[in-house]
């Protein structure tokens, strides 16, 4: 447990200021109340704050902190599916409110909402019934409006405390934490900056004109590698100035946020305020490639985007993390700074960009397509992890854009297989949302419905499902598209497998790959020979081994550890289903060993739900030499639960059923 909590809280790239007043009157009201709300505005350093107390209070909490940051959310419907993502929760059903309560209902642990002023009443009710439900839940909201919730105390967050008097002695002066951020981020920049005499009333004075604001204080702090306090100060007068005698009105704190982000933007290169405007597409960060594809062209070169990016990294307008998983590094921007950029892109632009962001991730979707059966599975599912809200926003604005629907679909299908891995209600949504607009009969809705059937079966929505695959075969059929209509013939028997009716799978699975082979498809080729294998072993067929052998070949054959892991899956199940059950344990563990490195948890439960029945079959065969009477009745109930398909109560055919997580 203590890895998964430390991994459920993203690290701290800065040292942590001040805030002992605070953090202590946190804890101790979170200890009275099992609702807490932070407010206060942007940058007052809510979320900061909020991610300190988790780290500092983890331990008090047998099942974890966790920190679910809801920024880049916009659709309210899907806040409890990505609650039970974040919390790893991989077997959602339709109701994932329900799957939420039940999952938290014996467990201890604290959960950061992270900037739910957006989805306020979303956040409302989805809190409301989470506590009423798990009596050991403790929930630490952070919004600029409180929720309104009953039972909610709120902590309004206040600026960084700062000298009254800018006479206050050197000395003195550190003990006001507005002025000790300001300094340790000036040493960060400048490891030679201190406070003189020369300089003690400019930094004093600066800390008092930003309001104590910690992101205001940290931007400016940036220029004092090469201004000094009076020189930055005299700049900010004249930002205060325009949004006093200017169109801008409001309290103090707000023009001071104002001022310094302004004051930011405007001492950044013209080709570096292009850059900054363009990257506010991005909702929750962005790699290079990303950036080059989308923000170069009218005014920003190509070539010059690793320079001006790295330019806006020097001057905190960017933040670049290295990502461990990919060993290269990614690009985010605090949302008070991306909410900004996004201001400041000019109107003629705003469709350009949009349009460059659709089509980035709709190639996405068709490289992840194209190498989904390769030695990159394992790559892409964590790349498509990092992606999540950069995919979610661009299927949202096809979705909202009058003849985007199609485009929609071209994104939201190839990746059927990422929605299957703990995201399925959401898929599914895009993709049924996608149909509804888009009901001509072609390519991108046939596949379109595949990929919705895909996601149907996996929720037991078995009617539903063959009736996207009734038109998905009439749109093949009418194109002439034999792949997806082998493609519908494989779906069709995966239904009927998971549905009860295996022995009705059996021909259609067998049709599909012979076209599959014909068509030179290796992916439908394993795909096929490992439905084949769970639906020969629900009609006692003893080939069924065989297709898992042959399923693991294909894998290793292409490289795809993801589809090995699930052969191996396969195979164990066989050799089980047969009595040999060291082979089986073996090949359950190495499925496991596949799963493992890509953070597969829907791969590792269903390997270790084989590896308990293998246990428990072995005590039996023990106690009971001539127990096969004994095993066929294990097996005839374990084959009811597959059968069944993906049950809302039973783990047993949750797990099971992942099958179509491949």
């Amino acid at each position: 447990m203590k890895s998964e909590t430390h991994r459920a809280l993203p690290a701290e790239l800065t040292s942590f200021v001040g805030r002992r007043q605070q953090l202590a009157e946190i804890r101790r009201l979170l200890s009275s109340s099992r609702l807490l709300t932070l407010t206060g505005m942007g940058g007052a350093g809510k979320t900061r704050l909020a991610l300190r107390t988790a780290t500092e209070t983890q331990r008090a909490f047998p099942d974890g902190a966790w920190f679910i940051e809801l920024a880049a959310l916009r659709d309210p419907q899907l806040l409890p599916h990505t609650i039970a993502t974040a919390l790893d929760l991989r077997h959602v059903s339709g109701n994932p409110l329900a799957d939420l309560t039940d999952h938290l209902q014996e467990k201890q642990l604290l959960v950061v909402l992270d900037s739910c002023e957006h989805l306020t009443e979303a956040c409302a009710v989805v809190v409301s019934k989470l506590l009423a439900e798990a009596p050991g839940l403790r929930v630490l909201a952070t919004s600029r409006h409180v929720l309104d919730v009953e039972g909610e105390q709120v902590l309004a967050v206040p600026p960084l405390s700062i000298p009254e008097d800018a006479a206050v002695p050197i000395g003195e002066a550190p003990h006001y934490e507005a002025v000790t951020l300001l300094v340790e981020r000036a040493r960060a920049v400048d490891p030679q900056f201190q406070i003189t005499e020369e300089n003690r009333g400019a930094v004093i004075e600066l800390c008092q004109r930003l309001d104590g604001l910690p992101l205001a204080l940290e931007l400016a702090a940036v220029w004092l590698r090469a201004l000094s306090p009076a020189q930055i100060l005299d700049r900010l007068e004249d930002r205060f100035q325009l949004l006093t005698t200017g169109r801008r009105t409001g309290p103090a704190r707000h023009q001071a946020l104002d001022a310094a982000v302004a004051w930011s933007f405007d001492l950044c290169s013209p080709e570096e305020q292009l850059l900054w405007t363009r990257l506010s597409i991005f909702s929750s960060g962005f790699d290079l490639e990303a950036a080059e594809e989308i923000s170069a062209g009218d005014g920003v070169p190509r070539e010059d985007v690793l320079e001006l990016l790295a330019g806006l990294v020097g001057k905190s307008i960017v933040v670049r993390q290295h990502d461990m998983e990919h060993g290269d590094s990614w690009y985010r921007m605090l949302e008070t700074i991306r909410e900004y950029g996004a201001r400041r892109l000019p109107s003629a632009q705003v469709d350009a960009i949009h349009l460059r962001h659709r089509d980035h991730y709709r190639s996405l979707a068709n490289r992840f397509d194209r190498e989904y059966f390769t030695s990159h599975q394992g790559e892409w599912y964590l790349r498509l992890r990092r992606e999540h809200d950069n995919i979610r926003a661009a299927i949202e604005f096809c979705l909202c854009h009058p003849g985007e629907a199609d485009a929609a679909l071209d994104i939201a299908a190839p990746l059927w297989p990422w929605w299957h891995a703990g995201h399925l209600q959401e898929g599914l949504l895009y993709l049924v949302r996608a149909l509804d607009l888009a009901p001509g009969p072609t390519r991108s809705r046939g596949y379109g419905l595949f990929a919705a059937s895909n996601l149907a079966i996996r929720l037991s929505e078995f009617d539903r499902a063959l009736a996207l695959l009734a038109e998905s075969g009439e749109i093949a059929e009418q194109l002439d598209d034999e792949l997806l209509a082998s493609r519908v013939k494989q779906c069709q028997g995966h239904a009927l497998l998971h549905s009860g009716h295996p022995a009705e799978a059996v021909p259609l699975l067998e049709a599909a790959l012979d076209d599959a082979r014909r068509l030179g498809q290796p992916r439908d080729e394993w795909r096929d020979v490992n439905l084949l294998c769970l639906a020969m072993m629900f009609v006692g067929d003893p080939r069924a081994e065989d297709l898992g052998r042959k399923a693991v070949e294909l894998a290793e054959d292409h490289g795809a550890e993801a589809s090995k892991g699930w052969a191996l899956w396969d195979l164990g199940l066989a050799q089980w289903r047969a009595g040999r059950y060291q082979d089986a344990d073996r090949s359950l563990r190495d499925g496991i060993g596949m799963f493992l490195p890509m953070r597969n948890l829907d791969g590792v439960s269903v390997c270790v739900q084989g590896l308990s029945w293998c246990a428990a079959s072995s005590a039996r065969r023990a106690r009971c030499p001539s127990a096969r009477s004994c095993r066929g009745g294990l097996a005839r109930h374990r084959w009811e639960c597959l059968a069944g398909g993906l049950s809302r109560v039973r783990p047993a055919r949750r797990r099971a059923a992942a099958v179509g997580d491949r």
